[in-house]
């Protein structure tokens, strides 16, 4: 579908990708990955037509649409957001101008049978059938799925755009793109702005997505669910499989062992060559032995081993101080904006050593409580740290706190204090930031550079108790590995706000469930909590169910929701026999062509002497017939099932 072809780019004079080449296919799920800086966004760019490559060019078909969802994006949206939302369908309202102006021209014409009055039917009919096909009697139920979806209450959506913060209203853009749904779909850091809830429903439109998907992501678990396929970028060079990026990375690490077994073997050889070479040149009774030898060294095809980007954060934090064991402990906590209640009625403590998940929906006060903890907001109700408890904060938006005037060094230096003065470069060092790069300023750094330093930030004072709040937003996977591996061997207290599954994944021991204005507890890690709400997956967090009645019990599902849930898995389940059905018919049409194209063969002997003749013929014409029977009773047993699945359905219906 779309072609990449042999193409460079450079900044400085250094390539960021050099000589890559690569096709997308329809239907394509590739996980574009890579460290920050590697060139990823630089290559959805040049895909998506906003930069030019030094070399090469990217081919697509006329006719091709493609949408780009930036990480970063100016935000000028006017309206509510229900309006915002559906200037997706451009196209489709100006067709319903056309519409109604040509329906408007008709009526006011006699003239039935001229020229004219055919064009303008036609012209009708084809406006129509074109409004059709684009969705345009459906884009506002369309448009009201995908918001609610991505996380807007139905009562959110006649609200101004202007009332939403930033990352909601990147969710705007973000429907405005997927309700488009363009040939091409480039997305990158989708996640950064979703909660849980709204990245599984994302993951679940992506698959059943008609069009070809790009997208970068730290996100591991979002890329295994999502993509089939991925392309690292790594030192200008590209690595492309047919696998998500899990098992690709797997992959990846045994043909770099096997490549470094080679090697070692090969050298062996050649020193054991090299060796006999020397040691027997001179000889003259060994000549034709050493001259066998340098030949063979000559024609060896040297094994070599791929330039690999080992560069990586490290770090641990500091010895906690000692503190008492509980850290934290809640009263009848509460807290209001104004009229509007966040939670109450919060009770908790916090033991030394635990370390705890916020979960739930965005909005729901998780942030809240963080700053709550850490002293930064007013509350109802009584909360006390434990003795001697020193805290260390990454605020959710830490990186945009930093000063963006001063420069990487400035950051450190200026709240660095007593005996870590002399360490700020090894620090910074520990962080990738070496040479020229500590005297950039920080408004000239990525994202994850912010972030990066930001973290650096967090390890100049010592702290027994860290609250985190997104603190892998922006970070590449083997960053956000590395700052798992240090926060496991923390002995403190952690409080970690976050969306990331696999991040939370074995590292948290404690989850508190952000739900209805309150806060549950859950022991265990995140998995763990899954499986005590006997759910399949974090979707399933705050449906927009009704509000449990104080006589439900309320770690399980309504009927309500159960009935839901099941309907929606026979939906599925019939959705699927249907396609099988159509295979089987389009595999019986098949069939039956072949057999009819062989009927004619043998009804005329004369004909097709030569083929009648061959005893070949009359093999794969039984073959062919096995066949068709064989289609003909998986088609009827298909049938079968989708009638008792329909049966099944109506009763669920019914209940």
């Amino acid at each position: 579908m779309v072609g990449v072809n042999n193409v460079t780019v450079q900044f400085s004079g250094v390539p960021l990708f050099d000589n890559v080449s690569f096709i997308i296919n329809p239907r394509d799920r590739i996980g574009l990955v890579g460290k920050n800086g590697a060139g990823k966004t630089t290559l959805l760019r040049v895909l998506f037509g906003l930069f030019e490559p030094e070399t090469g060019n990217v081919s697509r078909p006329n006719g091709l649409t493609t949408g780009f969802l930036e990480q970063e994006m100016k935000l000028t949206g006017s309206g509510t957001v229900l309006e915002q939302a559906l200037t997706a369908f451009k196209e489709a309202q100006e067709l319903e101008k056309k519409i109604h102006s040509l329906t408007e021209s008709i009526s006011e014409r006699t003239d039935f049978h001229s020229t004219e009055y055919m064009k303008l039917i036609s012209g009708l009919n084809e406006a129509n059938e074109r409004f059709l096909i684009i969705g345009g009697h459906t884009r506002q139920a369309d448009t009201e799925k995908v918001l609610t979806g991505l996380g807007f209450e139905p009562e959110e959506l006649n609200r101004p755009l202007r009332e939403f913060s930033g990352g909601w209203q990147m969710r705007v853009e973000l429907a405005k793109i997927l309700l488009q749904k363009p040939d091409l779909l480039l997305l990158d850091e989708p996640t950064n702005h979703l909660d849980i809830e709204s990245i599984q429903w994302m993951e679940e439109f992506l698959e059943e997505y008609p069009g070809a998907v790009i997208l970068v992501s730290h996100d591991r678990a979002f890329l295994d669910n999502v993509t089939k396929r991925t392309i690292e970028i790594s030192l200008g060079k590209i690595f492309d499989y047919k696998l998500p990026y899990s098992d690709y990375a797997i992959k990846r690490e045994e043909e770099l062992e096997q490549q470094q077994a080679a090697f070692n073997n090969q050298q062996r050889q050649i020193a054991q060559i090299e060796r006999f070479i020397e040691r027997f040149r001179y000889k003259s009774t060994k000549a034709r032995q050493v001259q066998s030898r340098m030949k063979l060294l000559d024609k060896m095809d040297k094994v070599e081993i791929e330039d690999l980007d080992r560069t990586a954060i490290h770090f641990h934090f500091p010895p906690a101080p000692p503190s008492g064991k509980i850290v934290a402990e809640a009263l009848h906590l509460a807290k209001h904006y104004g009229p509007k209640l966040v939670f109450k009625g919060v009770d908790f403590h916090i033991t030394q050593g635990e370390f705890i998940a916020f979960v739930g929906k965005n909005g729901m006060g998780k942030t809240t409580l963080s700053r709550i903890i850490v002293g930064e907001l007013e509350y109802e109700g009584n909360i006390k740290l434990g003795h001697n408890v020193t805290i260390g904060y990454f605020a959710q938006n830490q990186a945009e706190l930093l000063d963006g005037e001063k420069t990487v060094f400035q950051t450190i230096d200026d709240v660095a204090v007593g005996d870590i003065r002399p360490k700020i470069r090894n620090i910074l060092g520990s962080f990738l930031f070496g040479g020229d790069t500590i005297d950039k300023k920080v408004k000239v750094l990525s994202g994850g550079e912010k972030s990066r330093l930001a973290l650096a930030r967090l390890l100049l004072t010592p702290a027994n108790l860290l609250v985190l709040d997104e603190p892998t937003n922006h970070l590449d996977m083997p960053s956000k590995d590395i700052l798992k591996n240090a926060l496991l061997q923390f002995k403190g207290t952690v409080i970690i706000v976050s969306h990331d599954r696999d991040f939370l994944q074995s590292l948290t021991n404690k989850v508190f469930e952000f739900r209805n204005h309150t806060v549950k507890q859950y022991f265990g890690d995140i998995y763990d909590f899954l499986e005590s709400r006997k759910l399949h997956s974090l979707a399933q967090l705050e449906k927009k169910n009704k509000k449990l009645t104080a006589s439900e019990p309320d770690d399980s599902l309504s009927a309500n929701k159960a009935l839901y849930l099941k309907k929606k898995q026979q939906n599925k389940e019939l959705k699927k026999l249907s396609n099988q059905i159509v295979k089987a018919e389009e595999e019986i049409s098949k069939l039956e062509g072949e057999i009819n194209k062989l009927d004619d063969i043998l009804a005329n002997p004369e004909k097709y002497k030569d083929a009648v003749a061959d005893p070949a013929l009359f093999q794969l014409y039984q073959s062919l017939q096995n066949k068709l029977q064989k289609q003909m009773e998986e088609w009827e047993f298909l049938h079968l099932q989708y009638e008792e699945a329909e049966n099944s359905e109506e009763d669920t219906v019914d209940q």
